[in-house]
């Protein structure tokens, strides 16, 4: 009994604190924040949206969850061996498909957002094709030269498709209404996840000690400023132009990238 309610309240730790709900906030907030200065650049802060949370917003938060206590983080209190690729995969899958089925009407380009979707799906599974675990630490801790392309270019894939799931490209819903700046509860609530999935996924496991977790928030920054980069790019290069790349570029990209999986997958058997 004084076993299951230990697992119940660390798991309630990892799920509400670190590296949960709390942690996605923080960490969501403030990149959130330098991704709206740096974008439009306008005079005062943000404005906080006043509305209730939203069915949307409920399901994007427990997707995110569910996918951050999957991480790679250290300190993480849920045990490695119950951590799984695949649960913080359908995790911030979820988060799209929650919008596409409640909120299509205010999602730029659905058809083209599932297929970036797919491929980011691929970039996450890619690297679990030689190494056939779907543990987390075990994947970014894989250093077979022989994998080296897989990763490079499942990194690649993930990095292109992140502008568009997190809704940085200059594509607009019709229904959109200009007005003054708010917070985007979406965005804060997958930065953390998606970042940090990144870092767990593509760089070796940090320690449980504090140069750990400088290191494992350090590697997973920098993944949000490229990002940030990136999405700073591609609204400079308007709405056709990232359309057509996403279309006739990253979709064939992750066609190979494909090929390269199983081709590894055959190879290194």
């Amino acid at each position: 009994m004084i076993q299951i309610l230990s697992g119940v309240a660390t798991h309630a730790v990892a799920l509400l604190l670190y590296p949960g709900l709390a942690a996605i906030l923080a960490f969501g907030g403030l990149v959130e924040l330098v991704w709206m200065r740096l974008s439009v650049p306008e005079p005062g802060w943000p404005e906080l949206s006043r509305r209730r949370p939203t069915p949307v917003a409920g399901t994007i938060a427990v997707g995110a969850i569910l996918a951050s206590v999957q991480l790679a983080a250290p300190y993480n209190l849920v045990p490695g061996e119950e951590r799984s690729i695949v649960l913080a995969a359908v995790g911030l899958a979820f988060t799209v498909w929650a919008e596409l089925a409640l909120t299509v009407e205010f999602v730029a380009e659905p058809g083209l957002l599932l297929v970036i979707q797919m491929c980011w799906l691929l970039a996450v599974l890619g690297p679990a094709v030689q190494p056939e675990s779907l543990r987390p630490q075990v994947l970014g801790n894989v250093l077979v030269p022989g994998l080296l392309p897989v990763k490079l270019a499942c990194a690649f894939l993930y990095l292109l498709c992140l502008p568009a799931l997190m809704r940085l490209w200059p594509l607009a819903p019709p229904t959109e209404r200009r007005g003054r700046r708010r917070l985007d509860a979406r965005r804060v609530l997958t930065w953390f996840p998606y970042c940090g999935l990144f870092t767990t996924l593509y760089f070796p496991p940090q320690g449980d000690d504090a140069p750990g977790l400088l290191r494992f928030f350090g590697l997973t920054v920098v993944v949000a400023a490229v990002v940030i980069v990136a999405g700073i790019v591609v609204q400079r290069r308007g709405a056709g132009v990232v359309r057509g790349t996403y279309t006739r570029v990253v979709t064939p990209f992750a066609g190979l990238v494909l090929v390269t999986v199983m081709a590894t997958s055959i190879l290194m058997k």
